[in-house]
């Protein structure tokens, strides 16, 4: 189409200002010149034929046309004059034209619009600051914005330029959290604080999240997931669908406290698992059927049915059992990362369900998805490895003892250690000691 050359030759040799003002002086003012004469006969013709469908497809795509080509050339400060500016536009001022009408007339829908509520994502960190600024309370859902993004860019029909605009500031505000959380983590266990430069806590926890943290790492054990998870790897190469179900089910029981593999709950889980695919069961393991098993267990663990959380999720958050669901979820990603795509548009529909709610009402499942970021952050694909150490004794303590650390929290310090780009002020750790091989193939 004319309009999206138009725009794409403007973005690309000219400044984010100009770009955007060429973008208003099209859809907002409906004024014709000669660098955009071709796309305004273009938009014309949408609005003289009526096809309020095209109008706003255009539209959108237009919009992810400026800002992928600004997230590209990092030039982003006209992505929130961009969004707002639609909000700012006066649907109420009279029109002569039947074009001009039709325009304000479609303009106000797309406003009101599921697709302009995806936009405003884009800016969701500006609203957040302006809020702070300003002392207005911001919605619980805006802490996971990340998530809501998913579902634009899994969408096959969302145009390109929406899919990779959507992609890439997830990523971003993904990387983001991980570096404030691995900052606060060690600024807030140190003994000097400098008050010109406070610690920010990037989660809703307060100062808990050091304890959940804590709790995260003791629940994992001397070991950490990432290690069982790669034994696993290897040794279900070559099996059969049929006993790779047994060693997935034995792989995800396994825990430092064995607790789990004895809740009745955890057991329907694993049955469910075996029943997985039965007409597969003599085929071999492949890529491709893991990542459909992986999928499907991570489906029947939070929404199963359209937006609906599944019963498994309800019940195991009601019983208090949110890290439990989390650590399995994460074990599940640990095998299969690109089941990770899956997994993290679940969590925005489990968003998605719960918008509506005040945070009071559904404090339990905000919590869950403080827990699935955090562990996320500290055990997914992070480029900062935490450690826990004791710090106040120097005595060798039995194994066994670390499951009660957080009965003395104090004794234990967070570790953090920069694998890429993070500042090198955070403390290397010694990698830990070969840990003894484990059969998933097994009992655990």
């Amino acid at each position: 189409m004319l309009i999206y050359q138009f725009l794409l030759e403007t973005v690309r040799n000219f400044s984010p200002e100009v770009a955007l003002d060429e973008f208003n002086g099209l859809f907002l003012d409906y004024q014709s010149h000669p660098g955009n004469r071709g796309a305004f006969k273009e938009l014309e013709q949408i609005l003289n034929g009526r096809d309020c469908h095209e109008f706003l497809n255009t539209l959108k795509r237009s919009c992810y046309i400026l800002i992928n080509n600004w997230e590209t050339k990092r030039q982003t400060q006209c992505i929130v004059p961009l969004v707002e500016g639609f909000a700012q536009y006066d649907f109420d001022r009279r029109v002569a034209s039947r074009s001009r009408k039709h325009l304000q007339e479609w303009l106000k829908l797309f406003v009101e619009s599921q697709d302009y509520t995806d936009l405003k994502l884009f800016i969701a960190e500006h609203r957040r600051n302006s809020q702070a600024l300003s002392g207005a309370s911001q919605h619980w859902s805006e802490r996971y914005t990340s998530y809501l993004l998913v579902p634009q860019y899994v969408n096959m029909d969302n145009s390109p330029e929406q899919r990779e605009a959507a992609r890439k500031r997830s990523q971003e505000l993904k990387d983001r959290f991980k570096f404030e959380l691995a900052m606060y983590t060690a600024r807030s266990q140190t003994a000097i604080h400098n008050p010109a430069r406070p610690v920010q806590n990037p989660t809703g926890l307060g100062e808990e999240v050091l304890r959940l943290i804590k709790t995260i790492m003791v629940r994992q054990g001397h070991y950490k997931y990432s290690y069982f998870a790669n034994i696993f790897t290897k040794q279900v190469q070559g099996l059969n669908y049929v006993d790779f179900k047994d060693a997935l089910c034995n792989y995800l029981a396994f825990s430092s406290e064995g607790k789990e593999a004895k809740n009745p709950t955890y057991q329907q889980i694993l049955n469910r698992i075996k029943s997985l695919y039965p007409k597969y069961d003599q085929d071999a393991l492949s890529d491709a059927l893991l990542l459909r098993t992986c999928n499907r267990v991570i489906s029947f663990l939070t929404t199963e049915q359209g937006e609906e959380p599944s019963d498994f999720f309800v019940f195991l958050l009601s019983q208090g059992n949110t890290i439990t669901l989390v650590i399995l979820l994460l074990k599940l990603i640990l095998i299969c990362p690109n089941a990770r795509t899956h997994l993290e548009h679940q969590v925005a529909k489990l968003i998605r369900h719960y918008i509506a709610y005040p945070e009071a009402d559904c404090d339990w499942v905000i919590h869950f998805f403080e827990v699935f970021n955090i562990a996320f952050a500290i055990h997914g694909d992070s480029n900062v490895q935490y450690d826990l150490i004791r710090v106040k004794r120097e005595t060798a303590e039995a194994e066994a003892e670390l499951e009660h650390a957080l009965e003395e929290a104090d004794d234990y310090r967070i570790f953090a250690q920069a694998k890429g780009e993070l500042p090198a002020t955070f403390t290397v750790m010694e990698n830990p000691a070969a840990a003894p091989s484990e059969s998933w193939a097994q009992n655990p």
